[in-house]
């Protein structure tokens, strides 16, 4: 007996994608190459050293302790680095996230108090709670739907912001701030009240990193500034006891924070700012870890990044940090001093820690100016004009985007500002696929490839059209207008060939609008085909029964799919007698026999269309009722213009045979003046025949509206000539 496959789900099946991302550590450390300890730890020391007077500038920025900055740097830089994908990543404080977390919680509490450090920590936790959500679920696919152009403008808008609100602080003011505008004029308004000396060590200290980068770019400019400062400082003694400084640092591992779990109302408060930071954070780490990928090859995994940030920060929240990301700066200095794999970042946290345990008694000589000049420098960096200039002048989309989440950024709420940019980011690619491009090709000149080519000669009977986008529920409907008015716009055109090279999805709706192609074309006695249908398409329209529909047959290889079509799909007669263009390859040697008498001058022939005056046409019913109402020798005549061997299959009994070959070489002549009603096929050849007609004096001309294909589709009957014998019967 054969066995019958069901499905089941599993909860270990279902878990074990999960289990795989969180085993990452124990993965990497089983395959970890020991050559790589001695570059490692050289690079570490390196981004610890850098790092820590960027960790203290940041959490200041945030309006946070300077400890915070570095618990931050060490466990958050630390989990996320083994966690994670990339192997160059530095991820830790960035000045994108901590403007973008004083604005978030300078509402709920004033920085720097006790309520805003926990909401801080509760605030991380929640960032990490999503991304990790995020990853395990393997959702890091959503990170590409968000334009490159809200992390420029917001990016841009956070420089602004950064280096406005750190004049205060580098020039020693005091004065309240409530929005950006308002904040600048007060500063203005205070710049009387400008400590000399903070300002002067700030100044300087802009001065001493602008030179160092001037002289050796690799050297860590801001590094050396602050020492420098710090030196003046300490030198300075008594005299400078009126400067600023963040005080000594703490020597302490990490201290577990005490986190308000069971508060509701805080956690609803701070949803809105946790999705933007998150957001955020992902598409910076995200852009940070392609742009490395560049250089060292490497192959990533989104959904291990996200696993990686979300650990990074549910552990630095529950430490006594903030947010983290990954930082361009620092995995630039990661990757520049030698770093080979992840254990750098983990020799960095450890570097960190040694310092605080070793000199953190000179943070009571570090000027708080001095880290407000470095803030200030960064945020200038921050501002990436020749990118803006790029997106300006690129899509216009883009451009909106950038210029939306800058003002945003600007004047509004920073959480708004981002999830507006995020926003549009969709809908800027909802309406892009949603309005695919379906455009007419014809082959080049050489018959080698299809191009779109307007204004080129088209075929008079077929239709090769090329659907840029994929077959979704939001796309079908433009894509199934934008055949029929091309259909409509040319009805003679009764075959459609399809290229479907650049769909890759399909859903249900993709089936019907498929399904109502064919049936239109059907209907007006015309056929659907496709050609380069890809794996995925064709699986699905097996399975939903669309391909049975379609049929097989009509699901063409694309090398002969047009010498098929010519050969067995298209009507000689018509490529003979009525066109006069040659689109395909197999037209080149075809004989053009309407050309024997031209009658129709070139202006009024566009791509195989007649442009003149419509002429007069009478209904298949109509014409039947006349011939059985009227009396023999008084109904009109029915000439059908077709080729012999198209009559003698199938015509109006009534009807006399006149080729319209015979016609343009002989004319015609008749002993009475009856009207005359011209047959051919589709209406074609009729109206030819109709302009020779006119050409030799007839005038009262009708022709059967649709030809024999209404004719046949209005189930009237039509008589079938059998060659042999000569007769005939009604069919």
């Amino acid at each position: 007996m054969q066995a019958t496959a069901t499905l089941r789900w599993s909860p270990r099946a279902a878990l074990l994608p999960a289990l795989r991302y969180l085993r990452q550590p124990l993965r990497f450390f089983r395959t970890y190459n020991r050559a790589s300890l001695r570059p490692d730890v050289i690079s570490g020391l390196t981004v610890g050293v850098v790092l820590l007077p960027q960790a203290i500038a940041y959490s200041f920025l945030a309006g946070l302790p300077p400890e915070m900055g570095l618990y931050t740097a060490i466990v958050g830089g630390v989990v996320a680095a083994l966690w994670g994908s990339s192997e160059h990543l530095q991820s830790g404080p960035t000045n994108t996230l901590a403007i973008l977390l004083l604005a978030t919680l300078a509402v709920t509490a004033t920085p720097g108090s006790s309520t805003f450090i926990v909401a801080a920590w509760l605030l991380t936790v929640m960032v990490g709670v999503l991304q990790l959500a995020l990853g395990l679920l393997r959702l890091g696919f959503i990170v590409n739907f968000v334009s490159r152009s809200v992390i420029v403008g917001f990016a841009a808008g956070a420089g602004v912001l950064i280096a406005l609100g750190q004049l205060d602080t580098l020039l020693g003011i005091t004065v309240p701030r409530s929005d950006t505008l308002h904040g600048l004029r007060d500063t203005l308004l205070g710049l009387p009240d400008a400590d000399l000396l903070t300002a002067a060590i700030g100044i300087g200290t802009m001065l001493i990193i602008l030179l160092v980068r001037r002289v050796n770019p690799k050297l860590p400019g801001p590094l050396i500034a602050i020492a420098i400062a710090t030196l003046a400082v300490y030198l300075m003694g008594s005299t400078a006891e009126d400067v600023a400084v963040i005080g000594e640092l703490p020597k302490s591992i990490p201290p577990l924070a005490r986190l308000p779990f069971l508060d509701l109302e805080l956690i609803a408060e701070l949803s809105t700012g946790a999705l933007a930071v998150a957001a955020i954070g992902l598409v910076q780490t995200t852009a940070v870890s392609r742009t490395l990928t560049s250089l060292t090859r490497q192959r990533l995994d989104n959904n291990q990044e996200f696993v990686g940030q979300g650990m990074g920060n549910i552990l630095a929240g529950l430490f006594s940090g903030y947010a983290i990301s990954g930082s361009f700066s620092m995995s630039a200095v990661k990757y520049r001093s030698g770093a080979v794999t992840r254990v750098a970042s983990v020799a960095a946290g450890g570097t960190i820690l040694l310092l605080m345990f070793t000199v953190g008694k000179a943070g009571a000589y570090v000027p708080v100016s001095a880290l407000a000049a470095t803030l200030i420098i960064a945020a200038f960096n921050m501002i990436d004009g020749a990118e803006m200039r790029r997106i300006l002048n690129g899509s216009s989309g883009d451009a909106i985007i950038m210029i939306v989440t800058l003002l945003g950024t600007i004047f509004l709420k920073l959480d708004f500002a981002v999830l507006s940019g995020i926003i549009l980011s969709f809908v800027l690619y909802l309406f892009r696929t949603s309005a695919p491009r379906v455009q007419v090709v014809v082959p080049d000149e050489g018959f080698r490839h299809f191009a779109h080519r307007p204004g080129s000669d088209i075929c008079p009977q077929l239709n090769i059209v090329e659907i840029q986008g994929d077959l979704y529920f939001g796309a079908v409907n433009h894509i199934e207008e934008e055949i029929l008015e091309l259909a409509a716009r040319s009805p003679q055109q009764r075959y459609l060939l399809i290229r479907a090279h650049q769909v890759n999805q399909i859903d249900f709706s993709g089936i019907h609008m498929l399904e109502n192609l064919v049936q239109y074309f059907r209907e007006n006695g015309g056929d659907v085909f496709l050609v380069h249908v890809g794996p995925t398409l064709l699986a699905f329209m097996k399975t939903t029964a669309c391909l049975d529909y379609v049929r097989p047959e009509n699901i063409l290889d694309e090398d002969e799919a047009i010498e098929f079509l010519f050969h067995h799909v298209l009507d000689p007669a018509i490529c003979i007698y009525e066109c006069p263009v040659r689109v395909f390859r197999e037209c080149q040697n075809l004989p053009k026999r309407f050309d024997l008498i031209d009658v129709t001058p070139r202006s009024s022939v566009k791509n195989g269309h007649s442009t003149g005056k419509p002429p007069r046409t009478i209904a298949p019913r109509e014409l039947w009722r006349m011939l059985r109402l009227t009396p023999a020798g008084e109904h009109p005549v029915v000439m059908d213009v077709r080729e012999p061997r198209e009559y003698l299959h199938s015509h109006i009994a009534e009807a006399q045979s006149l080729p319209l070959s015979t016609l343009l070489r002989q004319g015609l002549i008749m002993s009475d003046v009856r009207p005359v009603v011209l047959v051919c096929q589709s209406g074609r050849r009729s109206r030819r025949a109709e302009m020779i007609l006119r050409e030799l004096g007839f005038n009262d001309i009708s022709l059967l509206e649709g030809g024999m294909q209404a004719w046949e589709a209005a189930g009237l009957l039509t008589a079938v000539e059998l060659e042999a014998s000569g007769t005939g019967h009604n069919s």
